[in-house]
């Protein structure tokens, strides 16, 4: 009987060491999301010459120890919405980029660069944010609620800080 429970130990623990792995891979990639405005500041509106869409952001961080180019990263929501990086986008050692609604143009030296797209993305009660990589790997993703994540309710949440 004690050879069984040893087993069953055993297989218990070789179970939880399988998990880590597939749970790991989310953080394999050197670029993560380290943010997300979700709630732009003031009364929502997406017009896209008085709104406030440009203040909703989700933030992307290089996390490793060398210059990654983000050109080809995809950012999507759980509705389906996307925004491809479009140029060369250097991030250096600790360096970020937000992705803001409204108008623009990427920036490399500005640090930003905007969907161009008035609508808000990132909804005010919860959503997920998933970044994949240039050839569609899956590089992060963070699911957050306001009740749970938001605790001084200002519409911002941090990850990986």
């Amino acid at each position: 009987m004690k050879k069984t429970l040893v087993v069953l130990a055993g297989s218990a623990a070789v179970a939880a060491l399988t998990a880590v792995p597939a749970q790991a891979a989310e953080y394999s990639s050197a670029l993560k999301i380290s943010g997300i405005q979700y709630d732009a500041p003031g009364r929502d509106s997406n017009s896209c010459t008085t709104g406030n869409t440009a203040a909703e952001y989700v933030v992307i961080k290089n996390y490793s120890g060398g210059t990654v180019n983000l050109k080809g990263h995809t950012v999507k929501d759980a509705a389906g919405n996307t925004y491809t990086f479009k140029i060369n986008h250097y991030l250096e050692p600790g360096d970020f980029v937000r992705l803001r609604g409204g108008r623009g143009t990427e920036s490399d030296a500005g640090n930003v660069a905007y969907r161009n797209n008035c609508n808000f993305m990132w909804n005010n009660d919860k959503d997920t944010v998933k970044l994949y990589k240039p050839g569609g790997a899956y590089a992060d993703t963070h699911a957050y609620s306001k009740s749970a994540n938001d605790r001084d309710g200002n519409g911002y949440i941090t990850f990986h800080n």
